[in-house]
């Protein structure tokens, strides 16, 4: 429990934060305008990502020259405030007539829903942000019921850096990747997303669930990122990192997949009690952090590119597992991604670092057309690192240059 003269210190040192981070000029992100044009609106806005890949400067550019009041919930102090109800009188001593209230890492706070439900219910403005999928699950859902606005954030896609430094190249973004400090304050990926990953497994996932087998469930993160771009099935990883049960794999999938480090993507099928049984495909959020710290002999540009167009799509607003699958013909041919449209298939996508190969043009070709006919999809695409062009009803296009 903390007392009211400690947590006005605590707010007013947050307060000395905000004004510093606010004097700072920061590239503009994708999406600023579509979230200023529900700022105003009676919905929470919900900003939410993995740690460090830009969450809180959107929101400070979000609400840019408003007046607003701020709290940090990775300050431990605030953790241990225990009356909410005096929280909001805290808060006007030390922002006076505030117009929002900005809450970061509000996942950290016990009862968050309740306090963030409670203020919503009280004419708040609100603006949060979590590095939890937890976030707009169970939680978000039922305490909100529908009157929030979500707004996904996602490390620098290739089109954001290239605003600001022109001559950057995609085989670099490929391996680099698009975490702000690597892009921006130019830190060595390797170290920088090292320590990134090891902290994020340990506060937000052994610490957080009070897990016995750290070393397990970092052993299982460092397969999947090996393993990026490709299938797997929940009875090869117990294998593969010596767990115990399938069920504590999936629990330990599950609890990775919740900090927004990795995706698993269902294979498609008409009937969805299917799709639960077939194996899955595992994406990182981030193609450098599978190049960086990934168990590898040699890079593998073509995975990158395919893990990295599956991120521009989550950035256009697809669902995992809603808008976005991947898919098997009935002779074992893959499709990369499968995209929906409600209940209509609207394109089917592979990827390609190079089709001048024939044989390889000719077996991403093979696999567009089969699945086209057993999906009545017309619209097929192969995405490439630099070519364009057509080929029997197939587009070609250059990946990030559309």
């Amino acid at each position: 429990m903390l007392d009211e003269a400690s947590s006005l210190d605590t707010i007013k040192l947050q307060k000395q934060e905000k004004d510093l981070i606010l004097s700072k000029h920061y590239v503009p992100r994708d999406g600023t305008k579509d979230a200023l044009k529900v700022l105003d609106s009676n919905l929470v806005k919900v900003i939410v990502g993995p740690r460090r890949a830009g969450k809180s400067i959107f929101g400070f550019l979000l609400l840019h020259g408003k007046n607003f009041a701020y709290l940090n919930f990775d300050d431990e102090n605030l953790l241990k405030i225990d009356d909410y109800d005096k929280l909001t009188s805290w808060l006007q001593i030390v922002y006076p007539n505030f117009e929002y209230i900005f809450f970061d890492e509000i996942q950290n706070l016990n009862g968050w829903e309740l306090l963030v439900n409670k203020l919503q219910r009280r004419g708040f403005n609100l603006v949060i942000t979590g590095s939890n999928s937890k976030l707009l699950s169970s939680e978000l859902s039922s305490s909100l019921t529908g009157r929030f606005h979500q707004i996904n954030i996602f490390p620098f896609s290739f089109k954001e850096i290239k605003s600001f430094k022109p001559d950057y190249q995609l085989s670099q973004y490929l391996i680099s990747g698009g975490y702000p400090e690597v892009v921006i304050n130019g830190l060595d990926p390797k170290s920088y997303l090292s320590t990134l990953f090891e902290s994020i497994l340990f506060k937000d996932v052994t610490k957080r669930y009070n897990l016995r087998h750290p070393q397990k469930i970092y052993d299982l993160a460092l397969y999947l990122l090996t393993n990026f771009s490709s299938i797997y099935s929940y009875h090869k990883l117990k294998d593969a990192v010596s767990l115990s049960s399938v069920a504590t794999v999936e629990k330990y999938v599950n609890l990775l997949e919740q900090t927004l480090l990795f995706f698993s993507l269902n294979r498609f099928d008409f009937k969805l009690k299917k799709q639960f049984g077939y194996s899955k495909k595992i994406y990182s959020v981030d193609s450098g952090l599978s190049a960086t710290i990934s168990f590898q002999n040699s890079e593998n540009l073509g995975r990158l590119l395919e893990n990295a167009v599956f991120v521009d799509f989550l950035r256009k607003g697809l669902v995992v597992n809603k808008d976005i699958f991947y898919y098997k013909t009935k002779s074992g041919k893959e499709v990369d991604f499968v995209i929906k449209n409600g209940l209509k298939i609207e394109k089917l996508v592979q990827v390609s670092l190079s089709l001048k190969n024939s044989k390889t043009r000719n077996r991403e070709i093979a696999a567009l057309i089969e699945s086209s006919d057993e999906l009545n999809c017309k619209n097929l695409e192969i995405v490439t690192l630099d070519e364009r062009g057509r080929e029997g009803g197939i587009e070609i296009t250059s990946a990030f240059k559309k």
